[in-house]
């Protein structure tokens, strides 16, 4: 059996997809993923899967084709953070991955700030819920990843609610898009404006709580 090729397909452009990542779809038969994902790569003549919520139907695909086709599945970000990665381990045994990392939104959003971030807590809101009042008072800066239940106006309307002062927001939206958005405000101007799309959100706790 070939080995399952799982690659990180970076912020969303594919100007900061790695060219290793390249590499390996060209060199694939089959490609799995989100369709926006598989739409920059349907000149190919590839096989595509649509990823979608059902899981077992994807992997019984993914299954059959790797029999005998090199089969790649391309993920959001970085491979190693919050991504399918832990659940096709305990699909395949390691030796059948071959994983490549991307560029993870985090990583591209601390750059076109002009900051680093190896102090921060990074997070993921994902269909996932985060007490994020202690966090305010034992970081200086926190990244998340949100989603439509977890939007930067719920974010900044928790910060409002718990009475924290000196603090901005930084939403970075449709990062490395043509129509990429990032704003730096407090959580109320935050709240006043319009729905944001793909998300990053960094919380800047400016004085010690």
């Amino acid at each position: 059996m070939n080995k399952l090729f799982i690659l990180g397909m970076g912020p969303g452009n594919k100007d900061y997809v790695l060219p290793v990542t390249t590499l390996a779809i060209n060199s694939c038969d089959v490609l799995v993923g989100g369709v926006r994902h598989l739409k920059e790569y349907e000149t190919l003549g590839k096989t595509m899967i649509p990823l979608d919520k059902d899981i077992d139907r994807v992997m019984e695909l993914i299954r059959e084709n790797i029999k005998d086709k090199r089969v790649a599945l391309l993920l959001s970000g970085d491979t190693g953070f919050y991504s399918m990665l832990k659940y096709l381990r305990k699909e395949f045994k390691p030796e059948e991955l071959e994983v490549i990392p991307g560029i993870s939104s985090f990583q591209y959003l601390a750059a076109r700030i002009g900051e680093t971030w190896q102090d921060a807590y990074v997070g993921s809101l994902h269909g996932r819920v985060l007490d994020l009042e202690p966090l305010l008072r034992k970081h200086s800066r926190i990244y998340l990843l949100t989603d439509s239940n977890n939007s930067p106006q719920q974010i900044a309307k928790k910060i409002i609610g718990y009475g924290v002062k000196k603090i901005t927001m930084v939403v970075g939206e449709n990062l490395s898009y043509e129509n990429e958005r990032i704003i730096e405000a407090t959580p109320q101007e935050i709240i006043e404006q319009l729905n944001f799309e793909m998300a990053v959100v960094v919380i800047k706790v400016e004085v010690e709580l």
